[in-house]
């Protein structure tokens, strides 16, 4: 299957709302990925970019492997621009298919969009790094998963990473922090969770917001100059991150004093700001580079062949197509655990999700894989969608991203209460009964 390319940008941006790219016909022996993918648009980078390290990988097992377990991998693209309701339209057109494993959109618009919808239908949505914080209680959400990282955690895991450089949380007190952040639901989460950090550690927060998509940002930072604060937390996406970081250099803010969130870490974001960008730091739940077995294998197997996705290769090992790759990584091995249960065949929904609330990837594991280094592990379980929050940090050297902190974990003795009262609150709401750990395990069933 070719995935659609950026050089028929026009003929894609026409067809996005009435047409997929190559859907298959489904087999028994056929496991599907409807990709609500965005090629084209202020965000497409993040985009090919993701969905070329997905698609990757999906071919790495397929062309390795056979498939999983025999069962091969299938998928189709429909173009949604990052757009909610060209994402909704795909949905609609693609549920159609049998045998589909997950939705992974990436795009937190339309992973809202979509929770009535795919909880109905009773077919996963992963949410990988970013999505409702409180999707996190699987009390609530039995069939979203907000994998490695979720806004709250990212939250805690950024206050920590400032905390260990002025040597401790209790030296945060009276310190002032700027949250710059892209105006949309994304951008938005974390407001709350920024405010109650700075309650509990005594800094002052200040939290600006930056409007769609963030091509002017001069009045922002004039007022961050004048606020004088100790770091900024940029919580930006797509074209806002370069034009921060150049703006920034303009008024005279230096990077090495802006940190970065999950969704401002690419080589996307600081190639563009040039020598602005030199000393930025940024967070992140997996390794640019590739030197990891994974990316190699990818690289011999698919790209060797002429048969990978990217169309720069020089992107290979960027962070976008690894994170990419690590969440093909995390679908498929929910997919090999749910046949484990099920049988090694093509499974339901219903089963995939057991598979991602049973997923455990320790250490070992993750090396086995190929992956040691490109991400830490991840531990799934019935009420607890995440895994773990593991995070590190990168520095941009002008030429690269260095690794400069230890996986830092966030504070989960504060947040869990915190996710369970929003969830709570969502449930009471919608009317949801709250699952157990028996309702979890008998929802799926044998065939």
């Amino acid at each position: 299957m070719k995935s659609l390319k950026t050089t028929f940008k026009a003929a894609v941006a026409a067809l996005a709302i009435i047409g997929t790219t190559g859907l298959v016909p489904a087999h028994a022996d056929e496991q599907y990925f409807p990709l609500q993918s965005y090629r084209v648009g202020p965000y497409a980078a993040g985009g090919t970019g993701f969905f070329g390290g997905f698609i990757d990988y999906l071919n790495l097992i397929n062309s390795r492997d056979g498939g999983v377990n025999g069962v091969k991998l299938t998928w189709d693209e429909c173009e949604t621009q990052y757009e909610v309701e060209r994402g909704v339209e795909c949905y609609e057109r693609q549920k159609s298919h049998p045998n589909a494993a997950a939705w992974n959109p990436l795009s937190v618009g339309i992973a809202y969009a979509m929770i009535d919808r795919i909880t109905g239908d009773k077919v996963p949505l992963i949410t990988v790094n970013h999505g409702r914080t409180d999707s996190t209680d699987g009390r609530v959400f039995p069939y979203v998963f907000p994998l490695l990282l979720n806004p709250y955690s990212e939250t805690s895991g950024i206050v920590n990473y400032l905390a260990s450089k002025e040597g401790g949380v209790d030296k945060l007190k009276g310190k002032k922090i700027v949250v710059l952040y892209h105006g949309s639901p994304y951008g938005k989460e974390t407001i709350p969770i920024y405010e109650l950090l700075a309650q509990k550690y005594g800094f002052t927060v200040q939290q600006i917001e930056v409007p769609h998509p963030g091509n002017e940002q001069q009045s922002q930072w004039l007022t961050i100059r004048r606020a004088k604060p100790d770091y900024v937390v940029l919580r930006g996406w797509g074209v806002m991150n370069p034009v921060a970081l150049k703006t920034a250099a303009k008024v005279g803010f230096p990077a090495s004093k802006i940190v970065g969130n999950v969704w401002s870490n690419s080589e996307e974001d600081v190639i563009p700001a040039g020598e602005a960008a030199i000393g930025y730091t940024a967070i992140t739940t997996q390794a640019s580079g590739e030197q990891y077995p994974v990316v190699q294998e990818i690289v011999k197997t698919l790209y060797d062949q002429g048969k990978g996705n990217l169309e720069d290769k020089k992107r290979i090992g960027s962070v976008y197509h690894n994170l990419g790759i690590v969440n093909g990584i995390l679908n498929v091995e929910a997919i090999r655990t749910a046949q484990e249960k099920f049988g090694k065949r093509t499974l339901t929904g219903d089963e995939v999700r057991w598979g991602f609330e049973h997923l455990k990837l320790d250490e070992a594991k993750v090396a086995a894989l190929g992956a040691k280094d490109l991400f830490h592990s991840i531990n799934v379980t019935w009420d607890n969608h995440e895994g773990d929050g593991y995070v590190t940090f990168q520095q941009w050297d002008g030429k690269k991203w260095n690794v400069v902190s230890d996986w830092i974990a966030p504070d989960w003795k504060l947040l869990r209460p915190i996710i369970e009262k929003s969830s709570e609150a969502y449930a009471k709401e919608k009317g949801i009964k709250l699952r157990t750990a028996a309702d979890a395990e008998g929802t799926a069933t044998t065939n």
